[in-house]
């Protein structure tokens, strides 16, 4: 999947200024080896670093880590999949927010987190919940099928039953849950849901030509729009999960 860095930033920037609250679980120590996994443009990589860790920022997007090296030279950013990376040796913790939701292989990334860590490293994460968009991606499967296309949820919002045992089947054992709504502002209180499915649905329309997919983002947006405005806000239905795991020593 292609990603638009600049998009990311301009207007989409709550994805990595809500997930600093996610630092305060991970608390960050001077001397040790954090990973960022699925980094993105690297600002919470940077956060992390100021706390004097060494810290490793991957994803799997080349355009992400394009930008993250471009403004943050001094840190270390490499391309690689949540299923195979690998490191030179193990790391104290792993940091990963917005990310592991857009993993359909969650046992193989459990996996090969448990494996990067030391005993005693823990796992910090947060990720799209059961009902994550729900008024959104409800719009959205009513406008393909609509049209005779098929609607593929291809993001992974488990409940906090499923992903905890997933981790525990990998060996973690699990620490804290968090399981909370939160909504989020979209930049743009008339158009905003059409945005926000151009910068990260894209799956959902290949193959589909650009004026029908245009018409479709245009009608999901007239539908949703009313349902997400609140006191003069387009709040996007978001739901969250937030765990903080260990691998025992």
């Amino acid at each position: 999947m292609s990603w638009d860095a600049s998009l990311y930033k301009d207007q989409h920037a709550f994805v990595f200024q809500y997930g600093e609250s996610l630092l305060e679980w991970l608390q960050p120590k001077a001397g040790e080896h954090i990973v960022d996994l699925g980094c993105g443009t690297g600002e919470l990589t940077a956060k992390i670093a100021e706390s004097g860790a060494e810290v490793t920022g991957l994803d799997a997007s080349k355009e992400m880590i394009a930008s993250a090296k471009e403004h943050f030279p001094g840190l270390h950013f490499e391309v690689a999949d949540a299923t195979k990376f690998s490191l030179p040796r193990p790391v104290d913790a792993i940091f990963s927010n917005a990310t592991l939701h857009w993993v359909s292989k969650k046992k193989k990334a459990a996996a090969r987190m448990f494996a990067a860590l030391k005993p005693g490293g823990r796992l910090v994460l947060e990720m799209g919940g059961k009902g994550n968009m729900a008024i959104i991606l409800a719009g959205l499967k009513k406008s393909l099928l609509k049209r005779g296309y098929e609607y593929d949820q291809y993001w992974y919002f488990p409940s906090v039953a499923q992903y905890t045992k997933v981790l525990e089947n990998a060996g973690f054992r699990v620490n804290k849950v968090s399981y909370f709504d939160r909504p989020t502002q979209l930049s743009d209180p008339n158009n905003g849901v059409a945005v926000w499915l151009r910068m990260f649905g894209t799956q959902f329309f290949k193959g589909i030509p650009e004026a029908e997919r245009a018409a479709i983002l245009q009608e999901v947006n007239d539908w949703t729009v009313p349902q997400l405005t609140h006191n003069g806000l387009l709040l996007a239905d978001y739901r969250r999960l937030r765990i903080e795991a260990v691998k025992e020593a």
